[in-house]
C-alpha cells in the first residue's frame, strides 16, 4: 500500500536512483539488465497508475506532504495518465532494442554510462508528463534536454555530425527554456503561484493582466520549441537523424510528445476560460503553421535520401497533424489530437526501430542506395517496417486510420471541408516516399554484393511488439479512443 501511494513520485525517483547506480558500474551487460528491470517496474507502477486514476478521476500528489500551492505536487488525471503508460512502454520496448543495437553504435566502454543517462532521460519524461508546477516543469524541461542532448552525441562514434546535431540542440533547446522561464516569471508576477491549478484559480479571480498575457506567449513559445513544432523545429531533424538508432526510437515516440501535451495543457487547461487571445492564436497561429508544417514535413521527405532523416522530416508533419487538431479547438479536436499523440508515438518507434535494424544489418547508413534489395534479404523486420509505413500513411485496420478518422470526425463538425482536403492530399503525399523506400528494398536490386548481419531476435522482437500493438489499435480503437476524450474532458469538460 505504501508504494501504491507514492506511484507518482516513485516514478520517478527510482529512474533518477537508478541511473545513479548504472553509472558506476563496469558491465555493460549489468547495466543494460538493471536498465531494464527498473523500465520494467515503472511499466507495473503506470498499469496501477491508470487503475487509481480510472477510479478516482484526478489524482494530486504533494510531496513531503505539502499541499499545493505551497509545495510541489504531481497532478494525474484523463489528460495525462495514459501519457504516463505511454512514456512507461515505449521506455521497456526501447530498453530491449537497446541490448542489441547500442553495441554496435557505441564503445562498449561507453554503455554503461549510455544506460545511466537513458535513464535519466526516462525519470524527466515521467515528471515532464505529471508535474504540476509551472516552474518544476522547467527544471524537467533541463534535465530532459541535457540528457537527451548527451545520448545524441553519443552517435558521433558512428557519424561525427551527431555532435553538430547535439550542439544545435543544446543551443536552440536553451533558448526556447530561457523563453519558457521569463514566461513563468511573468505568470508568477500576475498570480503570485506557481502551482498550476492556483494559476488557474488567481486567473479567474483577478482576470487577465497584461503580465499573465506577456507570460502566456512566453511561455507558449519555449514549449513549442521543445516539442518541435514548425517553424521552430530546426533541432529536430539532425537530432533524430544522427543519434544512434535506440535513442532516435525513444526520442522520436515519447520526448516531443510530452512537450505536445504540456502545449495543450498551457492552452487549454490553464488559460482558455481566461483569454480570448487563445482562440485568436489557435485559428491565426497554430492552424496555418500546423498546414505549413504538414505540407513541409511531407515534401520535404520526398526529397530525402537519408532514411532516419526522411522520417525525422515525417515527425514534422505528424506533428503538425496534433497541432491541427488541437487548433479545431473543439472537443473532438483535442481528442483527436490525443489519440494521434498516441498511435504516431507508436508508429514512428517502429519506424526507427526498423531502420536502426537495416542499418546494423548492411554495416553503414540506410539510404535509398544502401538499402537496395536489403527487404528480401531481412523480410522479418521488412515486413514490420511495411506494416509501421501503412499505419502511418492511414491504412484501415492500422493505429494511423483511426487518427485521420477522428481527426476528419473532428473537421467534419467544424463544416471547413476544405481541411478534409488538406488531410487527405498530405496522406496522398506520404505514400510518394514511403513507396520510394519500398520500391528500392525490395524490387531493386544492390549495387554490390551485400554482406547482410542476421537479424538480431532482440530487435526483431522490440520492432514487432510495436507493429503488433499498432495493428491492435487499429482494430480495437476503444481504448486510445477513449483515452482521447477522456483527455478533452480534462482539459475543457464536456462540450
Amino acid at each position: 500500500m505504501l508504494i501504491l501511494n507514492n506511484i507518482p513520485a516513485l516514478l520517478v525517483a527510482i529512474p533518477l536512483l537508478a541511473s545513479a547506480v548504472v553509472s558506476v558500474l563496469p558491465s555493460a551487460r549489468i547495466a543494460w539488465g538493471v536498465a531494464f528491470v527498473t523500465t520494467l517496474c515503472c511499466l507495473y507502477m503506470a498499469f496501477e497508475l491508470t487503475e487509481i486514476v480510472s477510479a478516482s478521476l484526478t489524482l494530486s500528489y504533494a510531496f513531503g506532504g505539502w499541499e499545493p500551492p505551497w509545495g510541489i505536487a504531481f497532478v494525474v488525471d484523463g489528460a495525462n495518465v495514459h501519457l504516463v503508460l505511454l512514456v512507461a512502454f515505449i521506455s521497456v520496448i526501447a530498453t530491449v532494442y537497446a541490448l542489441s543495437t547500442l553495441k554496435h553504435e557505441i564503445a562498449v566502454e561507453d554503455l554503461p554510462k549510455a544506460y545511466a543517462v537513458w535513464l535519466l532521460t526516462i525519470a524527466s519524461l515521467f515528471g515532464l508528463s505529471m508535474t504540476g508546477d509551472a516552474f518544476n516543469l522547467f527544471v524537467f524541461l533541463e534535465i530532459s534536454a541535457l540528457s537527451s542532448i548527451t545520448l545524441i552525441a553519443l552517435g558521433a562514434g558512428q557519424d561525427r555530425r551527431a555532435l553538430l546535431a547535439a550542439y544545435n540542440y543544446l543551443i536552440i533547446g536553451a533558448i526556447g527554456a530561457t523563453f519558457y522561464v521569463i514566461g513563468v516569471g511573468y505568470l508568477y508576477a500576475a498570480t503570485g503561484t506557481l502551482n498550476l491549478l492556483d494559476i488557474i484559480k488567481r486567473l479567474n479571480e483577478i482576470g487577465t493582466n497584461q503580465a499573465a498575457v506577456t507570460g502566456l506567449a512566453f511561455m507558449l513559445a519555449g514549449i513549442m520549441v521543445k516539442a518541435g513544432v514548425f517553424p521552430v523545429h530546426i533541432w529536430l531533424p539532425a537530432a533524430y537523424s544522427f543519434a544512434p538508432s535506440a535513442v532516435s526510437s525513444l526520442l522520436s515516440a515519447i520526448a516531443t510528445k510530452v512537450a505536445i501535451y504540456y502545449l495543450a495543457r498551457i492552452l487549454f487547461g490553464i488559460f482558455i476560460d481566461t483569454t480570448h487571445l487563445i482562440d485568436l492564436f489557435l485559428l491565426f497561429v497554430l492552424m496555418p503553421v500546423s498546414v505549413i508544417a504538414i505540407f513541409y514535413g511531407t515534401i520535404a521527405a520526398i526529397y530525402q535520401i537519408d532514411i532516419k532523416r526522411l522520417f525525422a522530416l515525417s515527425s514534422i508533419a505528424q506533428i503538425g497533424y496534433i497541432t491541427f487538431a488541437f487548433s479545431i479547438n473543439t472537443h473532438s479536436g483535442i481528442s483527436a489530437g490525443f489519440i494521434h499523440l498516441i498511435n504516431h508515438a507508436l508508429i514512428k518507434g517502429a519506424l526507427f526501430m526498423a531502420v536502426g535494424i537495416f542499418a546494423i544489418g548492411i554495416g553503414q547508413r540506410a539510404t535509398m542506395n544502401s538499402l537496395r534489395g536489403v527487404g528480401r534479404q531481412m523480410p522479418i523486420t521488412f515486413t514490420g517496417f511495411v506494416i509501421a509505413g501503412l499505419a502511418l500513411i492511414g491504412v484501415p485496420l492500422t493505429a494511423g486510420f483511426i487518427s485521420k478518422l477522428y481527426l476528419f470526425k473532428a473537421i467534419f463538425e467544424t463544416g471547413n471541408g476544405i481541411y478534409v482536403a488538406v488531410i487527405a492530399v498530405s496522406s496522398a503525399l506520404s505514400v510518394i516516399y514511403l513507396w520510394k523506400i519500398f520500391e528500392v528494398m525490395w524490387l531493386q536490386e544492390p549495387l554490390q554484393p551485400l554482406k547482410i548481419e542476421k537479424e538480431s531476435v532482440v530487435a526483431c522482437v522490440s520492432l514487432w511488439l510495436l507493429v503488433f500493438t499498432i495493428i491492435t489499435f487499429g482494430i480495437y480503437s476503444a481504448g486510445v479512443s477513449s483515452y482521447g476524450m477522456n483527455a478533452a474532458n480534462a482539459l475543457i469538460g464536456v462540450r
